[in-house]
């Protein structure tokens, strides 16, 4: 259940309009990096963390709101910054006043110059915030339907380059903007983005194991192996050299692709070298994340009848403001 509270998260203010800004601002509103891709995201991966981890459940949907909130700032600077022209698009039966005060024919035309990178903005919906990205094309389900996978690990990765994207797509529309009231906004935007990276993250490393994602563990024959697969200058560093960052292995370094698969009848005549694992302990392994995921599953949601929440107490009423639950 959500529960509309009217006063935005952060008090947004604009100085004065700007419909080229605001153009580019509709990025984070209907883009692809923006806040409602960011909500519907996290309230998707919540669903299949419910049970097994509740407590990364309540984390997702927590942050799903507030980017439905911060959904509601952008639309809201947004119409801010297109006051008067928003308004004056409905004044149909005459020449706009806010086109006049402009300095007339010249003014109007550096506007639709301006809202050319998505014009159906202002001929379509006057100016109220419409789900696309700057460039007109519409929101679509594919920005995200791939960060749901089914498995918590590997979604919360994905959450973690999310945020990243998201604030390089704040940090970037700084620089197109000087009024310092929307500056302010676009900050505490960029500034949440940096704070739910930590979050989706300390969330990740609560998860053990969390590496790989997924139950199958990798296979150590093929699993430390740094190819050198181009010619010209060649770097070294932690990505080929020393050990790997998860599993401790000792990199392989394959100077000559072609000659090593030759000689290796096409990798099938590989054993596992600079690794402890063997095949035998992979196997082992498997089975035994394998009992382990199904276990937490079955345990948290055994098969019968289902309800998704927890029954509330006697007399318990609805979430007073301030309370989880609030927007």
């Amino acid at each position: 259940m959500f529960y509309h509270v009217k006063e935005l998260q952060f008090n947004a203010r604009v100085s004065k309009p700007d419909p080229a800004f605001a153009t580019l601002l509709l990025e984070q509103f209907g883009g692809a990096n923006g806040e409602l891709a960011a909500a519907l995201r996290y309230f998707g991966q919540a669903f299949g963390a419910k049970k097994p981890y509740p407590d990364k459940y309540d984390l997702l949907m927590d942050i799903a709101t507030e980017e439905f909130s911060h959904l509601e700032i952008v639309g809201a600077t947004i119409q801010m910054l297109l006051t008067g022209i928003n308004g004056d698009l409905k004044n149909a039966a005459e020449n706009s006043e806010i086109m006049k005060l402009m300095n007339g024919k010249a003014a109007k035309e550096q506007i639709i110059h301006e809202a050319m990178t998505a014009p159906q903005f202002l001929v379509a919906s006057a100016g109220t915030p419409a789900y696309t990205n700057t460039q007109g094309v519409p929101w679509t389900a594919a920005y995200i339907n791939g960060d749901c996978t089914g498995d918590l690990t590997a979604d919360l990765r994905s959450d973690i380059a999310a945020e990243s994207r998201a604030k390089m797509v704040y940090e970037y529309l700084l620089q197109f903007t000087d009024d310092p009231f929307v500056k302010e906004t676009l900050r505490f935007l960029m500034t949440r983005e940096v704070a739910h990276f930590q979050m989706f993250e300390a969330a990740l490393d609560d998860i053990k194991p969390n590496f790989p994602p997924g139950v199958l563990q990798s296979d150590p024959r093929y699993s430390n192996q740094y190819f050198n697969m181009s010619t010209g200058n060649d770097f070294t560093g932690p990505w080929n050299t020393g050990e790997t960052s998860k599993m401790g292995e000792a990199y392989q370094y394959i100077e000559d692709p072609i000659r090593f698969v030759m000689e290796t009848n096409g990798l099938q005549g590989q054993t596992p070298h600079g690794t402890h694992r063997t095949m035998e302990t992979v196997e082992q392994a498997d089975k035994e994340l394998s009992k382990l995921r199904r276990t937490e599953i079955n345990i948290a949601a055994p098969v019968g009848e289902q309800q998704q929440w927890d029954v509330p107490s006697p007399g318990m009423g609805g979430p007073e403001k301030g309370e989880k639950g609030i927007i």
